[in-house]
């Protein structure tokens, strides 16, 4: 089972969007979701900075912004 991990930061109204849309699409495909808060890891944070929401699948990179469904569900699903 995959873990999906979505990178966001309190206020963010993409980081709203991207919750629904994964939230949603690792219902669908038997993903494990989490949601972090790029404040609260300075890893992150150097990592990510101000793509948020950042989509990682199983700690790799996936998509930032705005988060297509059906390119999530496809490679959830590989």
């Amino acid at each position: 089972m995959s873990v999906v991990t979505l990178v966001g930061r309190p206020g963010c109204h993409l980081c709203t969007d991207a919750r629904t849309v994964v939230a949603s699409v690792a219902a669908d495909t038997g993903a494990e979701f989490v949601e972090v808060s790029i404040d609260d890891d300075l890893e992150l944070m150097d990592r990510f900075s101000e793509l948020i929401p950042v989509v990682l699948i199983d700690d790799a990179y996936h998509a930032h912004y705005v988060i297509d469904p059906s390119a999530l569900r496809a490679a959830l699903l590989r």
